[in-house]
């Protein structure tokens, strides 16, 4: 642990980073410009454009920002991972999930941490940053994305019986309860399937799920790390386990007790 860790924090941010120079100043100079006290985990997987070395640098003048640096690629949904467990280590009420390109808004932390705050100690709960419900947006997206991530997001809700709008949006804040529930070292997934499994285990766990609407913004420095493995990854994977949970169904087996969800 760095000598300066906190210990019992409010919330964490876990920021995964591959090749965002650009942009690593903006989205923090964001962030405690919205929520001053927050902390910072930037997780960077060897950026060749000195993202890491950047953030050692920020780190070294800000007690509230962290730096893990990893040897390569290994993926957004592992350095999420990773940045769970060091939140959880360190005791944080909260753990954020959010991208470094900017397009999820900072200044909406305060609403989406404060619907969950409410919720009695302990309650494992989840708050979504959503483009899809009533008052969420999305900006300099083209059409073509706008229908991948809506078509994608239906798919998901009749493969897998959910009420949710935005189940593959990647910007979250989950209580230290909904995170410490879960056996975070059986996640393997990556990409969109990723947001989906998370939520899952959340329900699964008895917990509350509520979407807060954001206006999401396309990024304007570097380029988008989507790909088409990442989409297909997504569509296997909810495929099998909407079959999965069916059968479960019909044995009897459900996992988790009844779903509450709470959509505005």
């Amino acid at each position: 642990m760095p000598p300066h860790a906190p210990t019992g924090a409010g919330a964490l941010v876990v920021l995964p980073t591959y090749d965002e120079v650009g942009n690593l100043p903006i989205i923090l100079g964001r962030l405690f410009a919205a929520v001053p006290e927050i902390h910072v985990l930037v997780v960077d997987d060897g950026s060749p454009d000195g993202t890491g070395e950047l953030a050692e640098r920020m780190a070294a003048d800000d007690r509230r920002i962290h730096v893990e640096h990893r040897t390569g690629k290994l993926g957004l949904g592992s350095a999420y991972v990773l940045g769970f467990r060091w939140g959880l280590e360190r005791d944080y009420a909260f753990v954020i999930e959010m991208d470094a390109d900017g397009s999820h808004p900072p200044e909406a932390l305060p609403e989406m941490i404060a619907r969950v705050s409410g919720d009695a100690p302990g309650t494992p709960s989840l708050a979504i940053g959503s483009r899809w419900v009533p008052g969420g947006s999305v900006v300099n997206w083209p059409v073509s994305r706008q229908v991948l991530s809506r078509g994608g997001n239906l798919y998901a809700r009749l493969a897998l019986g959910l009420r949710l709008k935005d189940v593959t949006a990647g910007f979250r804040v989950y209580t230290r309860a909904a995170l410490g529930a879960m056996d975070l070292s059986s996640i393997d997934s990556k990409g969109y399937c990723f947001q989906v499994d998370m939520t899952l285990r959340t329900l699964d766990g008895g917990g509350t799920v509520v979407e807060v609407p954001i206006e999401f913004r396309e990024r304007e420095i570097g380029e988008s790390k989507m790909s088409q493995a990442i989409v297909v990854e997504a569509m296997a994977r909810v495929t099998r386990w909407g079959l999965q949970r069916r059968l479960a169904t019909l044995l009897g087996r459900r996992p988790g007790p009844a779903w509450v969800v709470d959509e505005g």
